[in-house]
C-alpha cells in the first residue's frame, strides 16, 4: 500500500485542470474551466473543473470528485493505480508498504491484463533493440522506413521473435499467468499447446489516452508466409478497437493546443508525421471509423482534418467516416496528397517546413471535396449527377446545427448549379426519413412555430424536506464555514399580562461554530447517513484545527466523503456553464447573505423537525382518546412552530 505521506505529496503536486486537460478540451470560464462531458455524448458543455477547489463535476452524468476520482472514472483505474499515474506524471517517488497475500489476491482480472500487456510491451521493445534477431529483422525494418532511434523509443515499437513460444515461455518463467496471457490475446492456447500470436512480427503498442497498453498491432515481415499482413490483438476486457485511436496518448496535448486533429489510417502514418513535427495526429488503425473514436477526439477539439491517401477508390470507401464526424457536430476538412502519396510517403518526400505549409494551406471544406471527387464519376450523366446531389444532401442532413446546414445547402446549390428550393426540399425529406428511422415518427423540423402541447399533469415526487436542509447545512459549512459574521438572536420575553415578544440581539461568531452550537442545542442528528458522516468529519476537523480544510475533505481517503464534498461545491459553480457574464447578467454571490442563509437553514430544519414531531403525536392519538400530556405537547410544539415562522417572516 502507498504510504500516507506519499499520497499527500501526490495530491499537493497534482493540478486537476492539468490532468483533466489531457483528456478533455477545457476552456476558461470565470475562475473555473468548462468543457464537453467525457462520460456522455453532448453538444453543450456540462463538465466543469475548479482549479481553486481542485475538484470537478460532470453535470450531465452526475459524476464528480477530485483528480484521483477522475482517473478512476475515466480510465477505470483503481485508487492505487490513479495515485501511481499521478506520481509518475509529477516525478514523485512512490513509497509503499509490502502487500500481503490477501491484498495481492484482491488485484482484479482487468488489472492483471494491464500488467501482462505492459510487460509484453517492454519485452518486445527490448527484443527489438537488444536481441540479434530483433536488431537484424525488426530494427532494420524500422530504420529502412526512416525512423530515428528516439522515434522508435518514443512509440515503444517492438519485435516478436519468429519462434512459436519464445514470448509465452519467458512470460510464464517470469511468473505471469497463462490465463491472462490468453485473455489479452498475446498467447493462443489450443488444448495442451500454447504459442505466440505475434510470432515474427514488428509490433506497435496501442495505448489508451492515459498511456496504458491496451493491445498490439503486428505487421508480418516475411511475406512468403500464408498469414495476414496486419494482425491486431483480439477484443478483450481492456481492448476494443472500435473505441481506441492509435497515437491518442502521444497526440492529446498537441490536439488541444492546435485545436485540430489530423486523422489518418495507419500506424506508420502517425509515426512518420510525429517524426516530422506534426504531433496532433491519430489513426483509426485500418478499421472503419466509429462514433466512439470520434467522441475521443471531440473531447479535445471540435475540429478534424481527414488526411486521405491518393487512391480515389479508397477515398470513396472512406466517405462514410465523414458523415459520422458530421453527426457528432464537428467541423470537418479533408486533404489529399499529390502523385498518389499517402501521409507517410509524402512526409518523407518533403521537408518538415514544406509539410507544415501543405497541411495548413491545402485542406478543403468537405462539400467542395466530396463534389470534386464524386462529380468526376457523374460527368454528364444526369442520373448519376442526381444521385450525387442526394449523397451530398444526405451528408448535410446529419449535421445537428441548422444554421450550418443552411449554409452548406446554399454552397452546394452554387457549386452544383441547382436551385436552393430543390435542395432544401430534398433536405427536409431526408431529415424526415431519418426521424422515422430513429423513432417511428416524422421529424417535424419544418414546423418551426408548432404549438407545443401541454403535457398531462404528473404528480411530482415528494421532496424530502429534512434531507434538503441537511444538504444546505453541509453546503454552507463547506463554502462559508470559516468566515466570521454578525448573527442575530431573538430573545423571547414575556410581559406582565403573559404576552411574548422577540427582542433582537447582535453578536459575532464563526459560521461553523454558529451552526454547530445551534444543532447541539437541539441535539439534532441528520437523517441522511452520508450527510451525518460528512457533518461529523467537518465538525471534528473544525474542533481540532479551528478551521475547515476543503482540500482535505475533497481528497479524503473515504471516497464517498470526497465525492459528496466535490458534488456540493461544484453545484455552486453550475451557473458558470450558462456564461451569464457574456450576456451582461451579474449573478450575485450568496456570500453576501451569509447571516440569512445560516438563520434560515437552521430555523427551517427545526421547523420541519417540529412538524414531523406533531404529525407523529397526531398519528399515535388518531384512533385513541388523547391524553392531557399529549395535547399539551402538541400545543407547546405548535407555539414553538409559530415562533419559528415569525422569525422566518412567514405566515402560519
Amino acid at each position: 500500500m502507498i504510504i500516507q505521506s506519499t499520497i499527500d505529496s501526490i495530491f499537493e503536486a497534482a493540478r486537476v485542470e492539468e490532468v483533466i486537460g489531457e483528456f478533455v478540451l477545457l476552456k476558461k470560464s470565470g475562475s473555473n474551466f468548462k468543457g464537453l462531458s467525457p462520460f456522455s455524448d453532448e453538444k453543450s458543455p456540462s463538465f466543469m473543473v475548479s482549479p481553486v477547489k481542485q475538484i470537478w463535476k460532470d453535470f450531465s452524468s452526475g459524476k464528480g470528485g477530485n483528480v484521483v476520482s477522475f482517473l478512476m472514472e475515466h480510465e477505470h483505474y483503481t485508487y492505487p493505480e490513479a495515485l501511481k499515474y499521478l506520481a509518475k506524471k509529477y516525478n514523485i517517488e512512490i513509497e509503499e508498504t509490502q502487500l500481503d497475500d490477501e491484498q495481492k489476491q484482491a488485484l482484479n482480472e482487468r488489472e492483471s491484463m494491464y500488467v501482462v500487456s505492459e510487460y509484453a510491451k517492454d519485452y518486445f521493445h527490448d527484443i527489438l533493440l537488444n536481441n540479434e534477431q530483433g536488431k537484424a529483422i525488426g530494427l532494420s525494418y524500422f530504420k529502412e522506413r526512416g525512423y530515428r532511434e528516439e522515434t522508435i523509443k518514443k512509440f515503444q515499437l517492438g519485435y516478436a521473435l519468429n519462434e512459436w513460444e519464445a514470448f509465452t515461455k519467458t512470460a510464464l518463467d517470469k511468473g505471469y499467468e497463462l490465463q491472462f496471457l490468453e485473455k489479452t490475446g498475446l498467447t493462443i492456447v489450443k488444448e495442451t499447446k500454447q504459442f505466440d500470436r505475434f510470432k515474427g512480427r514488428v509490433l506497435f503498442p496501442i495505448h489508451s489516452m492515459s498511456g496504458r497498453v491496451l493491445g498490439f498491432g503486428g505487421r508480418i515481415l516475411n511475406m512468403t508466409e500464408k498469414a495476414a499482413k496486419y494482425l491486431n490483438s483480439p477484443a478483450s476486457e481492456i481492448y476494443d478497437k472500435s473505441k481506441v485511436l492509435y497515437g491518442i496518448y502521444y497526440a492529446k496535448q498537441a490536439i488541444a493546443k492546435e485545436n485540430n486533429c489530423f486523422l489518418v489510417e495507419g500506424y506508420t502514418d502517425v509515426i512518420t508525421l510525429h517524426q516530422a513535427g506534426v504531433e496532433n495526429v491519430v489513426a483509426s488503425s485500418g478499421t472503419a471509423l466509429t462514433s466512439d473514436q470520434i467522441r475521443l477526439i471531440k473531447r479535445l477539439t471540435p475540429n478534424i482534418t481527414v488526411l486521405f491517401d491518393g487512391d480515389a477508390a479508397g477515398i470513396r470507401a472512406s466517405m462514410r467516416g465523414i458523415d459520422l464526424i458530421l453527426e457528432q457536430g464537428m467541423n470537418v476538412r479533408v486533404l489529399t496528397f499529390p502523385d498518389g502519396d499517402d501521409p507517410d510517403s509524402y512526409a518523407k518526400k518533403v521537408s518538415s517546413e514544406e509539410l507544415a505549409i501543405y497541411l495548413s494551406e491545402k485542406p478543403q471544406d468537405f462539400i467542395k471535396f466530396k463534389i470534386a471527387i464524386l462529380l468526376d464519376d457523374a460527368k454528364s450523366d444526369p442520373v448519376k449527377k442526381a444521385d450525387l446531389v442526394r449523397d451530398i444532401i444526405h451528408s448535410i442532413s446529419v449535421i445537428p446545427d441548422r444554421i450550418q446546414r443552411e449554409i452548406y445547402v446554399k454552397e452546394c446549390a452554387y457549386l452544383m448549379d441547382i436551385s436552393e428550393e430543390v435542395l432544401f426540399s430534398n433536405l427536409a425529406q431526408q431529415i424526415a426519413k431519418a426521424g422515422q428511422d430513429r423513432s417511428g415518427q416524422r421529424y417535424q423540423e419544418a414546423k418551426q412555430m408548432e404549438v407545443v402541447k401541454k403535457q398531462q399533469h404528473q404528480e411530482l415526487p415528494k421532496v424530502n424536506q429534512l434531507e434538503k436542509y441537511e444538504k444546505e447545512i453541509i453546503k454552507i459549512l463547506l463554502l462559508y464555514g470559516n468566515k466570521k459574521a454578525e448573527f442575530i438572536d431573538w430573545i423571547e420575553e414575556t410581559d406582565n399580562v403573559g404576552n411574548t415578544k422577540l427582542t433582537k440581539e447582535v453578536y459575532e461568531n464563526i459560521v461553523a461554530q454558529e451552526i454547530y452550537l445551534n444543532l447541539q442545542e437541539d441535539e439534532i442528528i441528520f437523517t441522511n447517513p452520508l450527510f451525518q458522516k460528512l457533518y461529523g468529519v467537518i465538525i471534528n476537523q473544525f474542533n481540532v484545527k479551528q478551521e475547515i480544510d476543503i482540500q482535505l475533505l475533497s481528497q479524503h481517503e473515504d471516497v464517498t466523503i470526497a465525492e459528496v464534498t466535490s458534488h456540493i461545491l461544484m453545484d455552486e459553480e453550475k451557473y458558470q456553464l450558462s456564461d451569464w457574464e457574456s450576456q451582461n447578467i451579474i449573478v450575485k454571490p450568496k456570500e453576501a447573505h451569509i447571516i440569512k442563509l445560516v438563520n434560515d437553514v437552521v430555523l427551517n430544519l427545526r421547523r420541519v423537525l417540529i412538524a414531523e414531531k406533531i404529525n407523529e403525536i397526531v398519528t399515535i392519538i388518531k384512533d385513541n382518546k388523547p391524553e392531557r400530556e399529549q395535547l399539551e405537547e402538541i400545543m407547546n410544539y405548535t407555539q414553538l412552530r409559530r415562533l419559528l415562522f415569525d422569525r422566518l417572516n412567514r405566515v402560519v
